[in-house]
């Protein structure tokens, strides 16, 4: 009986505790102009967890031109807690809490990027899809939340989320105290070719040259494996237009060394000469993924490739070694990695990169930079420069899924989260 009454006691408590940090955040949210809110689940007694919408111009420098509402997702603790504020690269769907955010027991604020998911206007042209509209959406949300959350602001963000993180301190240095993006690509160019040197130097040259037998086998005995493909492709729901399926796999299989890296693969599990062609076909539907050239993902990640090729910059695949076994793709220039909606015609501008490139190596101060040594992303990684007061961690035998704080060792972690307090206070 005496466990019955404290069970009861606790959930009145927790009841109880949940109420009063809901009415107090919910209070406030009420006052900020341009926001919706609706309360979500979250199973922490200490969070109290809202999914948000956020009135945005359409052009931030001309507000005649509409407006659009963005996908956020807040988690409240408390206004004495510093705020982690989540530059997303591509769509936002939940309120997940992320390592930084558990580490400093903070507040969280998620945003979806422009012209993803459900942050999309409702005329899609990609006029305003550049990274100035975009860090004037985030300076925005941070102008407005700082009237909740006045001080102590972190931002970071993931691969094209940590890269937003990079940009939008640029734009906006006052808005933050620290920044900490993750495995983030700072291209300089549209065709980022310090991703070839990566790929020509990373790990032994026995594992280059299984990666490269196996590349040429896929190719030599592509007659044969194509129909595999077909047959796969329909079981998957996979359709083929904006590339047809010829295309897409000469696409897969020179991807194949990027993602190879990208995501941490070994070398002990590449295929020999006495795997199979069916084999061969799994592994390299493992790695790379003839599905990444499909219409479906090539749609869904349409904006990012009209970011890539507009002023973000990406990576083409080098075709050298094989001219006499691609029969598909163009082998008098490089493919780019970029497969533009509706294949439009974007004419790249360097300008930006550039510019940021040069202030972030003089002006780039109270970053922390997390990168997998082993993620072919590294190559076009921020440099390490002694002029600013920022940290580098390039993480031996990490790549772009596992290069996090809770895999650091314990003396890297203590320096960052020693550098992160001071930073702070």
């Amino acid at each position: 009986m005496r466990k019955i009454i404290l069970t009861i006691v606790l959930l009145s408590g927790f009841v109880i505790s949940k109420t009063v940090i809901n009415q107090n955040i919910e209070n406030q949210l009420f006052l900020l102009p341009d926001v919706i809110f609706n309360e979500i689940e979250t199973n922490n007694p200490d969070v109290a967890s809202y999914e948000l919408k956020i009135k945005q111009p359409i052009d931030h420098n001309n507000h005649n031109l509409g407006y659009f509402y963005q996908r956020a997702f807040l988690n409240h603790r408390s206004v004495k807690k510093p705020t982690v504020f989540v530059t997303e690269g591509y769509t936002c769907t939940n309120n997940s809490s992320t390592e930084l955010t558990e580490l400093l027991a903070a507040n969280q604020i998620a945003v979806e990027h422009r012209y993803f998911g459900e942050s999309v206007p409702d005329s899609v042209g990609y006029d305003y899809l550049n990274l100035e509209q975009t860090t004037a959406d985030l300076h925005h949300i941070n102008k407005l939340f700082r009237k909740i959350y006045p001080t102590d602001w972190i931002s970071t963000g993931i691969s094209k989320g940590g890269a937003t993180t990079i940009f939008y301190r640029y734009f906006y240095p006052g808005d933050v105290d620290v920044s900490v993006p993750y495995v983030a690509p700072i291209n300089r160019e549209f065709e980022e070719e310090r991703i070839y040197r990566f790929l020509d130097t990373i790990g032994s040259d026995e594992c280059r040259e299984k990666i490269f037998n196996l590349q040429a086998r896929l190719l030599k005995n592509q007659e044969k494996i194509i129909p595999l493909l077909k047959y796969y492709s329909k079981g998957a729901g996979l359709t083929f237009n904006y590339l047809s399926i010829e295309e897409a796999f000469e696409y897969a299989v020179l991807e194949y060394p990027f993602s190879f890296f990208q995501w941490g693969y070994s070398c002990d599990g590449i295929p020999d000469n006495t795997a199979s062609l069916n084999e061969i076909v799994d592994y390299l539907l493992e790695v790379s993924g003839i599905d990444f050239f499909s219409d479906r993902s090539i749609e869904a990640f349409g904006p990012h490739y009209y970011q890539s090729a507009d002023e973000m910059g990406y990576y083409g695949y080098e075709t050298e070694k094989f001219k006499k076994l691609l029969k598909f793709l163009p082998t008098d220039r490089n493919p780019h990695a970029t497969f533009v909606p509706g294949k439009l015609e974007v004419t790249f501008d360097d300008t930006l990169l550039r510019k940021v490139n040069t202030w972030i190596d003089k002006n780039g101060n109270q970053f922390i930079y997390i990168y997998g040594a082993m993620d072919t992303w590294s190559a076009s990684a921020v440099p390490q420069s002694e002029k600013v007061d920022a940290l580098w961690f390039f993480m031996e035998g990490k790549h772009h899924g596992n290069a996090r704080i809770r895999n650091l060792s314990k003396s890297d972690r203590k320096l960052l989260e020693d550098k992160i307090q001071e930073w702070l206070n």
